[in-house]
C-alpha cells in the first residue's frame, strides 16, 4: 500500500512597489520539493494575496534598468493595454467611499493603499496558483522553466507570502508511458472522399 504524504511550506518575500515585481521562487521550490520526501504526486504554489499571480515561464535572462527580465516587461506591457495602471481617482469603480471606509478601521496607513484595482483585476485574469508535477523525485518544469510569485501591487512596497503544498506518495509508480509512449497523432485525417478527385481540379493535374 502507498504512502501518501503532505508537506507544506511558506515562502515570505518582500515586494519593492512602484512597478509590479516579479520574484523567481525556482530554487526555493526544487528545495522544498527535495525536502519534502515525496517521490511521485504534485506541488501546488499558490499566492496568499488578492493581487498577485505565480507564473510559469522561461527565464529570458536579459534585464533592463526597472529590474525585469525581458520577457516579464513584456508580459507587463500587455497587461497594461487590457488593464491600464491605477493612475488617476475615479478611473475605477473600485474603491468605493465603504472599502475606503474599510480600510481606514484595518489600518491602512491612507487611503491611497486601495489605489490597487489594476492589481486585483490582473490577478483574477492571470490566476493565483500553479500546479507541476513531481517525477522520481525531482519537480517536472521541463528545460526552461522557472516559477516566479509576481507581485502587481505597485501602489507601495509590502512584506508577501508564497504558500507552497507538496503531496503525493514516497513510492514509485512504475512505467508513466501511456500505450507504451506511443506518438499520439492529433492532426487531421482525410477521409477517401475528402480526398477524392473533383472536376474542378483536372487542370491543375499533371497527365
Amino acid at each position: 500500500m502507498m504512502e501518501f504524504k503532505v508537506f507544506q511550506k511558506e515562502l515570505e518575500l518582500q515586494s519593492r512597489g512602484w512597478v509590479p515585481t516579479f520574484h523567481d521562487v525556482s530554487k526555493e521550490i526544487i528545495e522544498i520539493v527535495e525536502a519534502s520526501g515525496v517521490k511521485n504526486g504534485t506541488v501546488t504554489i499558490a499566492s496568499h494575496h488578492t493581487t498577485s499571480s505565480v507564473m510559469i515561464q522561461e527565464c529570458s535572462h536579459d534585464v533592463d534598468s526597472f529590474d525585469l527580465e525581458y520577457l516579464q516587461h513584456d508580459l507587463l506591457d500587455i497587461m497594461r493595454k487590457m488593464i491600464p495602471d491605477f493612475a488617476d481617482e475615479g478611473q475605477y469603480r473600485h474603491p468605493g467611499p465603504i472599502h475606503l471606509k474599510f480600510g481606514r478601521h484595518v489600518n491602512e496607513p491612507g487611503d491611497f493603499t486601495s489605489m490597487n484595482t489594476d492589481g486585483h483585476l490582473r490577478s483574477v485574469f492571470f490566476g493565483r496558483s500553479e500546479v507541476m508535477t513531481i517525477k522520481d523525485g525531482v519537480l517536472d518544469g521541463g528545460e526552461f522553466a522557472h516559477i516566479y510569485f509576481v507581485d502587481w501591487d505597485h501602489v507601495r512596497a509590502r512584506h508577501r507570502q508564497l504558500n507552497v503544498t507538496v503531496m503525493g506518495t514516497t513510492d514509485d509508480v512504475g512505467d508513466r508511458k501511456w500505450n507504451g509512449g506511443e506518438t499520439i497523432n492529433t492532426l487531421r485525417k482525410y477521409t477517401d472522399e475528402e480526398k477524392a478527385d473533383d472536376v474542378h481540379y483536372t487542370l491543375q493535374q499533371k497527365r
